[in-house]
């Protein structure tokens, strides 16, 4: 594992963990309230390893998605980690804007351009082998930079007539994994027609943040996505895709910790973890 700046912006650095295969000796490493079994700074195993990043929620945390990281990683591939600037558990300035529509995108490309040109990863990367995962937001976050043309809508902040959203694609991104998608921003018609790469999708039957209509804009608006691969999860919610909180951190007064009565979210993310392994070796092979 390892810690890269992933660009500046307005003089913050924007904090990235990179998580790859190593033959390094692991232990457990707190990151904050959450752990990791990695082996900092230890050497990179491997040539042309496909790098998949792994854009978080509203003012969340890429380390909620710790499991699936840490999965991929020992399964071969480079897990690339942001944490969004303006829009994350230390930084909320910006959540709910039409500015932070246009940023989020912008740093994603910034860190797959840290990360691209970081001297002791770039030996070890196959750069035509690059996927996204997005949770919510980082849902929208993933079909911009696949080529989505995204539209303010009547809650973002400051309020106005709809207008488009200024991002730019970026084509090195090559299949995408949406989890509990937030998609409001891609109703327009076309919005989505220039995204042409392969969909793993995933929405969960009880989720109230983001319920299945936003996976339906999906696949209606995805008309020339070779591959869009949907399940409505029985009994998951919107923060069933994350990995289970510590302990510490359960409670009915923090949403992101519970689930629907009867969902095993540790079962669960262990199947999704396998799922979106084959996805991503079969789409990006």
């Amino acid at each position: 594992m390892a810690v890269v700046e992933g660009g500046r912006e307005h003089g913050a650095a924007l904090p990235v963990w990179v998580l790859y295969p190593s033959t390094g000796i692991a232990s457990e490493q707190a990151f904050g309230p959450y752990a990791m079994s990695v082996a900092p700074d230890a050497p990179v195993v491997g040539e042309h390893l496909p790098v998949v990043m792994v854009s978080h929620g509203n003012n969340g945390s890429p380390l909620t998605h710790r499991d699936t990281a840490l999965h991929l990683a020992r399964a071969g591939f480079v897990v690339v980690m942001p944490e969004h600037l303006g829009n994350s558990r230390t930084d909320s300035a910006m959540a709910g804007t039409a500015a932070m529509l246009e940023r989020r995108p912008q740093q994603a490309r910034a860190v797959l351009d840290a990360v691209l040109s970081d001297d002791t990863l770039v030996p070890h990367l196959d750069a035509t082998r690059i996927a996204m995962i997005g949770h919510s937001i980082g849902a929208y976050t993933a079909l911009a930079m696949a080529g989505g043309r995204p539209s303010t809508t009547p809650f973002d902040q400051p309020v106005a007539a709809s207008r488009v959203v200024p991002v730019t694609p970026d084509p090195r991104v090559r299949a995408l994994v949406l989890l509990a998608p937030a998609a409001a921003w891609f109703i327009a018609d076309g919005s989505l027609v220039h995204v042409r790469v392969p969909i793993f999708l995933r929405t969960g039957a009880l989720d109230s943040v983001t319920p299945a209509l936003h996976a339906a804009w999906i696949v209606r608006g995805a008309t020339n996505a070779p591959l869009v691969e949907l399940d409505v999860v029985p009994g998951a919610g919107h923060f069933s895709f994350q990995s289970p909180f510590p302990a510490a951190m359960v409670s009915p007064t923090f949403p992101p910790s519970q689930d629907p009565p009867g969902f095993d979210r540790r079962t669960y993310i262990a199947t999704l973890n396998t799922e979106i392994e084959r996805f991503l070796r079969r789409t990006l092979s």
